[in-house]
Parts: structure tokens; C-alpha cells; sequence
């Protein structure tokens, strides 16, 4: 009997905790109060990497990677968001972190996409508030077109590389297992679709 009720109680705890753990948002919507656009965005954006441990221990170069919409009266246009650091990089020297980011393929399941970049500032997406939060303080945002078709291809691809630069290309693969991020984006494009 004693070891029925610690099963039960042990499976209540479980339950609990998945509960708790599931409440959080996976995605935000929001009225940017300075433009009257409506912003919806994933809360985890998907983490890249290239390893550059060639130069030293533990060196990598990061790309966070978000989708956003800007609906603006009805008119929605699309996003990637990247979060662009190194743990190489001077963190005052953005420019050295956008370089090669101006010629960007994104390859879902080996099908590429080239990506057209908007811009590396917010009001280039006429936005004023920072959608994303920086993942360090250094990192260069940079924000590109997409389509909604798009990020559907990014949310259901089981393979995401994303490749910079003309002359040397540089390759970016997807950061270990990324199940949160994922169901963030496929909360996105749920909600993208109503």
C-alpha cells in the first residue's frame, strides 16, 4: 500500500511539473506603441554555430535565428531576425560580426534560400522596440525578408545550415538538441496563419 501511494503521489509531482514547466508563452504578440505596427514573434529563437576552434579553445561563431511579423493594418511582411556574436570578436566592433552577413543562404532539409537582408536596424522593419533580445551585449542584429512560405519550410525542416559570404563562405549548423525552439516556432506559425 505504502509504495502504491508513493507511486501516485511520485506521478501528481511529474504532472505538476510539466504543467508548470508548459505555461510559459511560445510566442508574444504586442503593439508597438511608437509605429501602431502589431509584432508577433517566437520566444526562443533557433541557435546556430560554427566551431572555430582552430584559432582557439572553445572559439565559435553564434547566428540566434527568429522569425517576426509586422502586421501593419492588416498588411503583414516577414522577418528572420539573426543575433549575430562571436566569443572571438571585439564585442565594440559590429562591424567585423556583420561581414560576410550582407550574402545570406538559409538551406532547410539542403533546399536553399537565398535571403534578401532589410536591414540591421529596427526602423528598417518598422519596428521601434528590440524584438528579440540580444544574446550577448556586442551581438549585431541583422534582419532579413522572408515569406511566411518560408519560415514554414525553417519550422518544419529536421536539418537547418545557414551559409554567409560570397568570396570565403562560411557554414552554420543547427546547436544540439533544440526542442523548445522549435515548438516556439511552430506556436508561431499557428498563430501567423489566423
Amino acid at each position: 500500500m505504502r509504495t502504491w501511494l508513493h507511486l501516485i503521489g511520485s506521478l501528481v509531482a511529474v504532472v505538476s511539473f510539466g504543467a508548470c514547466s508548459s505555461s510559459a508563452p511560445l510566442f508574444v504578440e504586442r503593439l508597438d506603441t511608437n509605429t501602431g505596427v502589431t509584432v508577433l514573434n517566437a520566444t526562443e529563437p533557433l541557435v546556430l554555430y560554427r566551431d572555430n576552434s582552430g584559432h582557439a579553445a572553445h572559439a565559435r561563431d553564434y547566428v540566434y535565428m527568429g522569425p517576426i511579423e509586422v502586421n501593419n493594418m492588416g498588411a503583414e511582411s516577414y522577418y528572420l531576425w539573426l543575433g549575430i556574436w562571436s566569443t572571438m570578436r571585439d564585442a565594440t566592433r559590429l562591424v567585423s560580426q556583420r561581414n560576410g552577413f550582407e550574402s545570406v543562404v538559409l538551406y532547410a532539409d539542403g533546399e536553399p534560400m537565398p535571403l534578401e537582408i532589410a536591414g540591421w536596424t529596427l526602423d528598417t522593419i518598422g519596428v521601434s522596440e528590440p524584438v528579440y533580445p540580444r544574446p550577448v551585449a556586442g551581438a549585431a542584429d541583422a534582419y532579413y525578408r522572408v515569406t511566411a512560405d518560408q519560415i514554414r519550410l525553417i519550422t518544419d525542416a529536421r536539418d537547418v545550415e545557414l551559409r554567409t559570404g560570397t568570396a570565403r563562405e562560411v557554414a552554420y549548423t543547427l546547436w544540439d538538441q533544440q526542442s523548445l525552439p522549435s515548438t516556439s516556432l511552430q506556436a508561431f506559425v499557428r498563430r501567423a496563419r489566423n
